[in-house]
C-alpha cells in the first residue's frame, strides 16, 4: 500500500514513511492511494474476532508488508493491554440505542485507542532505524492527554504538545501537564485550538525547520490515527449485527476536527454495512452548516460545556473533500488556499447534495446536551459526557440499530456533569489525586515564532 497527498504534490510513499511524515510536505493530509475493498465472507468472519485479532486483520492491508505479521501483532497486543475492559471498546445498550464506550484507556478517553498504537508504532520504527522524532501537535483537550501518555519516557522521542491556555476542562489540562517526564513539553497559548492548529502547521510548512528537528505528528493528521480508528467501528458493528451483511448500522458521532467520523467514512467506503454517519456538534456548527449550505466559512469559536469540539477549523476534513472532489488534488489545493486566505471556500450545489447525503449533520445546543445528560441518567442510569450526550441527542428518533460513539468519561467533564444532574459524577482510578499532583507547562502568546523558540531552547536539532 502507498500514499499520497490531497494536494497532489507528494510522489507516493510507503507506510512508513507516512507515518512519520504526518503532514505531507505539500501542506496536505495522506491518503492511501487506494482503499482495500472487503468481501461478504471477510465481514462476516471479522464480526466473530476479538478487537485484537480484528484491529491485525483491519490494519493489514493498509500496511502490507512495511511491517512484518507478528511485530505488528505485538504491537497491537502492547497497546491494548493498558486498556481497563477486556473488551478494549465494549458497546453497551443504553434505551433504544448502543453506545461504543471509547473511554477505557490510560486518559479516559477515544484518543486513546489511537494514540497508545501510535506510540508504539512510532518507537518500533524509531527503533529500526536508530533515529530521532519530535512530535509537535495542538490538542482541544484529549488528543494532549493520550498522545503525552502513549510516548512519555520513550527514549528516541520528545513531545511538545500546545493547548488553549484556559479552554480545556480543568481534568484535561492536569492529565497533560502533571506528566513530568522529561520528555514532555507541554505549551499553553493564549487563543484557541483553532490559533494552535495553526501554529503546526505552520511549523510544519516550514520544512528546513521541519527537518531539522525531525517533526512529526501525532494529532489525526497522521494516517494511522485514522487507521486504529477504523477497527472500533468494525468492531461495534460486529458486536451488534453478529455478522449480518443485512444489518446496516446508523452511527453517532460527535464531531470536532472530523477525524473520528472521517475513519467511520473510509470503513463505509471498504463496504462496511453503514446506513448512516451522523455528524453531531454542538453550537460550534461550521460542519453542519457546511452540509446544510455548501459554503465553509470560519467564525469565532465559542467557548461550550464540549471544549473537545470548540473547533471552526477541521483538519480531517480535508481528507473528505479529496473524495467529494473525485480525488482532484488540484481542487482540494483551491479550497484550501481560499480558507487560508478568506476564510471559506464553496462548493457546488451537487456535491453539497452528495455531502448532506453521506453525512446527514445535526447541531445541539448547551439546553440540549445538559437535558440529555439529565434524562438519560434518570432514566436509565448511565452516565454521558458532554460530548457523547451531544452525538446522543443527535441520534434521537432515528430509526433501526444506532450506535452513538462515547468519546470521553463523564468524570472528564465534571463540572457540566454536576450542572446537568446536580452533583459530580465519581473519579475513576485514574483520576484520583490528579489536582495534588505537580506540574510543568509553558504559558506564551498564539505565536509560531514563540512555539519555534521554545522548541529550540528545549533541544537541539537533530541534523
Amino acid at each position: 500500500m502507498r500514499y499520497i497527498s490531497t494536494r497532489g504534490g507528494v510522489q507516493p510513499i510507503g507506510f512508513a514513511e507516512a507515518v512519520m511524515m504526518g503532514l505531507a510536505t505539500d501542506g496536505g493530509l495522506l491518503l492511501p492511494e487506494h482503499l482495500p475493498t472487503i468481501d461478504a465472507k471477510t465481514w462476516q468472519h471479522w464480526a466473530g474476532l476479538s478487537f485484537q485479532e480484528l484491529a491485525l486483520a483491519v490494519m493489514t492491508p493498509f500496511i502490507g508488508d512495511a511491517i512484518p505479521t507478528a511485530d505488528l501483532k505485538s504491537l497491537i497486543d502492547r497497546s491494548c493491554r493498558t486498556f481497563s475492559h477486556p473488551e478494549i471498546t465494549p458497546v453497551v445498550p443504553v434505551d433504544t440505542r448502543h453506545v461504543l464506550e471509547l473511554f477505557h484507556g490510560p486518559t479516559l478517553a477515544f484518543k486513546d485507542v489511537a494514540l497508545q498504537f501510535l506510540g508504539n508504532l512510532f518507537a518500533y520504527l524509531l527503533d529500526r532505524s536508530g533515529g530521532r522524532l519530535n512530535i509537535l501537535g495542538a490538542t482541544s483537550g484529549d488528543t494532549g492527554s493520550a498522545a503525552i501518555h502513549g510516548v512519555r519516557g520513550k527514549e528516541r522521542i520528545h513531545i511538545f504538545m500546545i493547548h488553549p491556555h484556559g479552554r480545556v476542562s480543568p481534568t484535561q489540562e492536569r492529565q497533560m501537564t502533571t506528566v513530568l517526564d522529561a520528555n514532555v513539553h507541554n505549551i499553553a497559548v493564549q487563543g484557541t485550538f483553532d490559533d494552535g492548529q495553526h501554529i503546526v502547521k505552520t511549523l510544519f510548512n516550514d520544512l528546513e525547520f521541519k527537518n531539522a528537528y525531525q517533526l512529526g505528528a501525532v494529532n489525526s493528521i497522521n494516517w494511522a490515527r485514522i487507521l486504529a480508528q477504523i477497527v472500533y467501528y468494525v468492531y461495534a458493528w460486529g458486536r451488534v449485527s453478529g455478522g449480518n451483511l443485512n444489518h446496516a448500522v446508523t452511527f453517532s458521532v460527535p464531531t470536532g476536527n472530523f477525524g473520528d467520523i472521517f475513519a467511520g467514512y473510509v470503513a463505509r467506503r471498504m463496504g462496511l454495512p453503514i446506513k448512516r454517519l451522523l455528524l453531531a456538534t454542538n453550537r460550534n456548527d461550521i460542519l453542519t452548516r457546511f452540509m446544510a449550505t455548501g459554503v465553509y466559512q470560519t467564525g469565532r469559536v465559542a467557548p461550550t460545556i464540549s471544549p473537545s469540539m470548540d473547533i471552526q477549523v477541521s483538519s480531517n476534513f480535508e481528507r473528505y473533500l479529496y473524495y467529494l472532489f473525485q480525488g482532484d488534488a488540484e481542487r482540494v489545493r483551491a479550497c484550501m488556499e481560499d480558507l487560508a486566505h478568506s476564510g471559506r471556500f464553496q462548493v457546488t450545489a451537487a456535491e453539497q447534495a452528495t455531502a448532506a447525503a453521506e453525512l446527514p449533520a445535526v447541531a445541539v445546543d448547551e439546553a440540549a446536551t445538559l437535558e440529555q445528560i439529565r434524562s438519560t441518567y434518570t432514566r436509565h442510569n448511565y452516565l454521558l459526557d458532554p460530548h457523547t450526550a451531544v452525538g446522543f441527542r443527535a441520534a434521537q428518533g432515528k430509526s433501526g440499530t444506532v450506535v452513538c460513539l462515547a468519546t470521553a468519561h463523564p468524570a472528564k467533564f465534571a463540572a457540566a456533569v454536576q450542572q446537568a444532574i446536580g452533583h459530580e459524577p465519581d473519579l475513576p482510578p485514574a483520576l484520583a489525586g490528579l489536582a495534588e499532583l505537580p506540574s510543568r507547562c509553558a504559558v506564551m502568546p498564539a505565536d509560531a515564532g514563540a512555539v519555534r523558540r521554545f522548541i529550540e531552547e528545549s533541544l537541539p536539532p537533530l541534523s
